[in-house]
């Protein structure tokens, strides 16, 4: 893990607020010139600090207003079932994050849809199907009291 001083921490959360800040005003923003800045940058970019970039959507407004964190339960853990699980997870876009996780359950899945009758058709078409699954649980959101992606970047102090 590459080292992150005040300065790398400072561009993390700024590119955070905004990916499409030019490197001229980050630096600006910074007090630096913009080589250093946007060496800094490329460094953060090449090391896997900065994975990309994107826009982020309103799924409400994109016809999405069913938001379901799924609680599943699988009877198969080989390597075959395993694989054919990740890679349906992977390619089904309702499914925003899969998660292995401890306890009574093996993973947990935030799912969106369009509405009740989406969810139900994407619970009985897919998770349903999805190799060696013997417990959905599902634990709708009322409401969404926060979402972000991002995340806090710690320096030395």
């Amino acid at each position: 893990m590459p080292e992150i001083d005040a300065a790398s921490a400072r561009i993390l959360t700024l590119l955070q607020e905004d990916g499409r800040m030019t490197n001229a005003r980050l630096a600006d923003t910074l007090g630096m010139s913009e080589t250093p800045c946007w060496r800094r940058l490329k460094r953060l970019e090449e090391s896997g600090v900065i994975e990309g970039y994107q826009a982020n959507l309103n799924r409400r407004k994109l016809g999405l207003g069913v938001m379901a964190f799924v609680q599943l339960r699988c009877s198969e853990h080989d390597q075959t079932a395993t694989a054919e699980f990740q890679r349906l997870v992977e390619t089904t876009p309702n499914i925003l994050a899969c998660h292995n996780t401890t306890g009574a359950d093996d993973f947990l899945l935030i799912v969106v849809a369009r509405d009740l009758d989406d969810y139900s058709g994407f619970v009985d078409g897919t998770l349903r199907r999805l190799p060696g699954v013997t417990s959905i649980r599902s634990n709708l959101s009322l409401k969404e009291m926060k979402a972000s992606s991002k995340l806090p970047v710690l320096s030395p102090s």
